[in-house]
């Protein structure tokens, strides 16, 4: 991580010295709780309310950030709550603005989603949260293409805005059509600034869709709301039924390669793993769980403290080496074995295994 202020690298040189066994970390942080460089940490600027059940949280990066992230993307967050670190990952749905001086991702609260509800309706304005550096590959490409095709669905919209965002703010929006489904008004996240950015830009066309009375948009009704839909390259985002019929559509028109997917989760394959005991590294600790209990949660249930983020397989934020034995992926039912990485969060064990924790 590259420390950008001369003052402040003869502040920890000087610090090191005086604070032994301490790190400098431990005393910076009482004159900035964003100065570590250690991790990435932001501080809550703002909690702007979207919808009844979603919210904007404006963060204000530390040390080591940078805004040179590709709108689309997302970033890992990490709050801590009764004394543990809860992390997820959420993308982000500001554009990548220096200026600003700040980052956003919205949420949305679900009914099994313990930190989705904490962020949008408990997280107080000032709390440092740790973060991770920007990633994904669902992207604004750059130049985009001259005419680009938006489908998604619920809170699917929210890596979307970034690249909205980011258009608007060049003043060069390309041909854009965005199909949006949410169940109503209420529940449409950003309605009154995407029609705002409809009326501003004449090549950008939003279809709203609510399911409650329009019924789902399928792909072989596409071209009833976008007549060039063929035409486009495509960006979908949101529930996955959604997506998995759109992938089954492009693959069978042979257009697989047009279409740009970003999955919020993943659905879990059928395995025929046995279970058995996970031993956690130099812990001392190990558990006894059946075929169907993930790493991570066995991990949980013996009280090791194990990084996570999305939970789903996507960020790679649990990935720890396999010391032996042998665990499943839920996802696609591979086997890895003795010395590689393993996902904690979608993996379950096929026989005693130890990670290395």
């Amino acid at each position: 991580m590259i420390e950008r202020s001369t003052v402040l690298r003869r502040v920890r040189a000087v610090g090191k010295a005086f604070t032994t066994p301490l790190h400098p970390d431990d005393y910076l942080k009482l004159i900035n709780p964003l100065w570590s460089a250690r991790e990435l940490r932001g501080r809550v600027e703002r909690v702007e309310q979207v919808t009844d059940r979603s919210a904007t949280l404006v963060i204000k990066p530390g040390w080591g950030w940078s805004f040179d992230f590709q709108p689309g993307q997302y970033i890992g967050i990490g709050v801590e709550i009764d004394g543990r670190f809860h992390w997820r990952s959420y993308s982000l749905s500001s554009a990548p603005v220096r200026s600003e001086g700040t980052v956003a991702i919205t949420v949305k609260a679900m009914p099994e989603g313990f930190l989705s509800e904490h962020l949008v309706n408990g997280l107080a304005p000032g709390t440092i949260v740790r973060l991770e550096s920007p990633q994904g590959d669902f992207v604004l490409p750059d130049p985009p293409p001259a005419k680009m095709l938006f489908v998604v669905g619920g809170s699917g919209i929210t890596p979307v805005m970034s690249m909205l965002r980011t258009l608007d703010r060049r003043g060069s929006v390309p041909d854009v059509f965005l199909a949006y489904s949410a169940v109503d008004e209420d529940d449409m996240m950003f309605l009154d600034e995407l029609r705002e950015l409809a009326s501003k830009h004449d090549r950008f066309t939003f279809h709203e869709r609510f399911t409650d009375r329009d019924g789902f948009l399928t792909p072989d009704r596409l071209g009833e709301v976008c007549h060039d839909w063929a035409e486009r390259e495509t960006w979908a985002c949101g529930p996955q039924p959604m997506l998995d019929a759109l992938v089954e559509h492009f693959e069978r028109l042979g257009r697989e390669d047009e279409l740009h997917v970003e999955r919020f989760s993943l659905g879990a394959t059928e395995t025929d793993a046995e279970g058995g005991t996970i031993t956690f590294g130099d812990t001392g600790k190990s558990v006894e769980v059946d075929g169907a209990t993930t790493l991570l949660e066995a991990g949980e249930q013996a009280g090791v403290n194990m990084l996570f983020g999305c939970r789903m397989g996507i960020c790679h934020t649990c990935d720890v080496p396999l010391l032996s034995g042998r665990v499943k992926d839920l996802r696609s039912g591979d086997e890895h074995t003795e010395g590689e990485y393993v996902q904690t969060c979608i993996s379950v064990a096929a026989t005693d295994c130890t990670l290395k924790i």
